[in-house]
């Protein structure tokens, strides 16, 4: 089976009562829609979570938040296919796989584009106390430009992305006391061009931290759910 669900922010015990509830196995997989919080140090401080994920009855597969490294900037990363696109995995840690940015996989039926990544907002908070921050915690241009001609001619049933198109931001999760008008949105702007190009069925995204659907776009943060079937 497959399931997915919102940010983590390395806080995992919801996921293993779900685990234990519905027998799950390292066969089933559950999407995680950015901020895992599982390379949040790029370093071993990390181990005791993985330590913890690896026991899980569970394979995750992350997609790219806003508050943790890339695994590709990380050494002990390497890449193999899954669900017929690239994944970085530790060797150490084989049910712990996190999505790349551009790749098109096929989960349930359905070709499913991912594009992880976003600004944010307690960036300068982050860096005055010296809490982690890491620079490419956006897509590059290299990437938006990838995806946009990787479209021209493919089929995308469901898109996951940490983030949403900039039409739908639900303002009213805003955090209060950020000034807006300094917010990077050029992310949010991306997905609004890559949203009018593509004809899909679902959009799936966390980052706001709220379980809501708008037209074709559903927030995930607490809920577990089942990821659309295509049969």
């Amino acid at each position: 089976m497959i399931y997915i669900t919102g940010d983590r922010h390395s806080r995992f015990y919801d996921v293993y009562k779900f685990c234990l509830k519905n027998k799950t196995t390292k066969d089933d997989v559950l999407i995680v829609l950015g901020d895992a919080g599982i390379n949040y140090y790029a370093s071993k401080m990390d181990y005791f979570l993985k330590k913890e994920l690896k026991e899980y009855p569970i394979t995750l597969f992350c997609i790219h938040g806003n508050h943790e490294e890339r695994p590709e900037n990380i050494k002990s990363y390497k890449t193999k296919i899954f669900h017929q696109g690239i994944v970085f995995y530790e060797e150490e840690y084989p049910n712990i796989l996190f999505a790349k940015d551009g790749e098109i996989y096929e989960f349930n039926n359905n070709r499913v584009l991912v594009i992880g990544g976003a600004y944010s907002v307690d960036k300068s908070f982050r860096l005055k106390y010296g809490y982690n921050w890491y620079p490419s915690e956006q897509p590059s241009e290299e990437v938006k430009n990838k995806i946009l001609k990787l479209i021209d001619n493919k089929n995308i049933d469901i898109v996951l992305a940490h983030t949403c198109p900039y039409k739908y931001i639900p303002v009213e999760m805003f955090i209060k006391g950020i000034d807006q008008s300094k917010v990077d949105n050029t992310t949010e702007i991306f997905l609004d061009k890559l949203e009018e190009k593509l004809n899909y069925k679902k959009w799936y995204c966390g980052h706001y931290h709220t379980d809501k659907v708008i037209d074709k776009i559903r927030f995930m943060f607490n809920d577990i759910i089942m990821f659309e079937r295509r049969d």
